[in-house]
């Protein structure tokens, strides 16, 4: 998620300039928040920690959010982390977010297959945005009924 690769997070854990800690219950390596002096990534503030402490818990809607936060921040890599973590939980906003990603080419190798694919799931369970986009690609589908949806997850913005 920082600006630094893994080989500078290790060298500094060898130097002692970050601590680390126990790795969490899904084998991530983990380092004190207290240790990590002048991060390297751009939080405006407790909110912004706090949401992504969600997001880190696995909440959903936290994990879209903060993805969604780190592409306005133009931090397409670690948006894109965030984004495939909820769009694997099955957030149709993410869905539609990495669509976009993957039709675009934004922090990943544009892949047109791979962006209908994921605006077609969010479509199917009901997301306004890529409900048009995907008639905007293959035409309109009369009596589409939406899927279940994930609350927080499917954007009705246009």
């Amino acid at each position: 998620m920082s600006r630094w690769s893994r080989r500078t997070w290790w060298r500094r854990i060898a130097n002692g300039q970050a601590q680390r800690v126990d790795d969490d219950r899904r084998g991530r390596v983990m380092l004190s928040w207290d240790s990590v002096h002048n991060p390297p990534w751009d939080l405006s503030g407790p909110q912004d920690v706090q949401i992504m402490l969600q997001a880190d818990a696995g909440d959903v809607v936290a994990q879209n959010d903060f993805g969604q936060h780190l592409f306005v921040l133009n931090r397409p890599a670690a948006a894109l982390y965030w984004i495939e973590q909820a769009a694997a939980q099955g957030c149709a906003d993410a869905m539609q977010w990495l669509g976009v990603a993957h039709a675009t080419g934004q922090g990943v190798a544009r892949n047109d297959y791979l962006a209908l694919m994921w605006i077609a799931r969010a479509a199917a369970q009901g997301h306004v945005i890529a409900m048009a986009q995907a008639d905007g690609l293959l035409g309109p589908t009369p009596g589409r009924t939406p899927g279940p949806t994930i609350p927080g997850c499917v954007s009705s913005r246009i």
